[in-house]
């Protein structure tokens, strides 16, 4: 196994996707790595916000790398000087962008957060994670979210 020295953070900028983010900047530090924190607009959304958005293309990108400065600064400043992070934000398909930005750059490792749906709540909305997992050409890490124990629950 080759030293990881890239690390490929994907983030939707959710409250579930701080958890990826925050694992990958922790490895990061133990190994001596590189994170890229990595935000796609998916097609959807960059249509929603074209069709309410007079300014052109450009505008609405330099928006996002500024939502995505901001959600860093906001969550991670106390680990953010840590690590060498990059940013990235772009507009696409958030699986394929993925997985081709860490094609494209020799990621080492993928670190993403996961729901851990399972069942018909699975099938109907699928998972990224899933399907980065799937795809890529590297290792993914996935972190799954902890739900608390549902009261009178046994330990393990």
């Amino acid at each position: 196994m080759s030293r990881i020295k890239k690390i490929l953070a994907p983030t939707d900028l959710s409250e579930l996707s701080k958890l990826g983010i925050h694992y990958a900047l922790e490895l990061a530090r133990d190994w001596g790595a590189e994170v890229t924190v990595y935000h796609v607009v998916d097609f959807g959304d960059m249509w929603e916000k074209r069709r309410s958005d007079t300014g052109p293309y450009r505008n609405m990108l330099e928006h996002c790398s500024r939502t995505l400065d901001s959600f860093l600064a906001e969550n991670f400043a106390d680990r953010i000087d840590l690590v060498e992070v990059r940013q990235a934000v772009e507009f696409g398909m958030p699986v394929d962008n993925i997985v081709e930005k860490a094609a494209n750059e020799g990621v080492d490792l993928i670190v993403m957060s996961t729901h851990g749906r399972t069942g018909l709540e699975h099938m109907i909305l699928g998972s990224v994670t899933e399907k980065v997992v799937a795809r890529a050409s590297c290792p993914v890490l996935v972190v799954p979210h902890r739900r608390p124990a549902a009261a009178g629950a046994k330990a393990a």
